[in-house]
């Protein structure tokens, strides 16, 4: 069972980003997190309809982000939230998503997830990576610190790489988000096992 999330970036690839999406829902990951902040609703629902296609042709979990009302109405009972805009749902919404997630980048903020319902959380960035272009990483004693706040899985985010990814579970991560990476592998496949055989007995 594999402990990697992808978490997507249209943008890094190209004009291929469904044949992509499917290479790596074919690999098997634990989920694959459609996380698109720059399109509008409407864009946004439009391709999440197809990624969950994709998705469940090969049964891999998708977890949508962002935008409550089109996972709903998409059907999928999964979603990810930055937190201020999760703090925004009203229970009864939060309610309705059998799996959420948040993003977390503090213990308090790990604390104040699992109040609002949250079955899972990542917390970031932890390395240097060119999404956070600028911003100093938080660090593997930040994600020791937020693991031992949490009852619920936490996934580390943030420059995750086979060279330090065991790193990540030592400090008692229940797996990683990856993006760029796996967004621009030839073969996410081997990546994928590259990632999920580091620092494992």
């Amino acid at each position: 069972m594999s402990d990697i999330l992808c978490v997507t970036s249209r943008g890094l690839c190209g004009g291929g980003f469904l044949r992509q999406v499917e290479k790596i829902a074919a690999a098997g990951p634990a989920g694959i997190l459609l996380r698109e902040k720059d399109l509008t609703e409407e864009a946004y629902e439009a391709l999440a309809g197809e990624v969950l296609s994709v998705c469940r042709a090969y049964g891999v979990p998708c977890i949508l982000h962002t935008y409550p009302g089109a996972a709903l109405r998409l059907g999928c009972s999964a979603l990810h939230m930055p937190l201020p805009l999760l703090e925004k749902m009203s229970r009864e919404e939060r309610s309705r998503f059998s799996v959420l997630g948040a993003s977390c980048h503090s213990e308090a903020d790990v604390r104040r997830a699992e109040a609002l319902g949250c079955t899972y959380v990542t917390a970031g960035h932890v390395f240097e990576t060119q999404c956070k272009a600028g911003l100093p990483p938080r660090g593997l004693e930040f994600l020791r610190r937020a693991c031992r706040a949490a009852s619920v899985p936490v996934y580390a985010i943030g420059g995750i790489s086979p060279e330090n990814i065991a790193r990540v579970r030592a400090a008692g991560a229940a797996g990683a988000c990856v993006m760029s990476s796996l967004m621009t592998a030839p073969d996410p496949e081997m990546l994928l096992k590259e990632l999920e055989g580091c620092g494992l007995s």
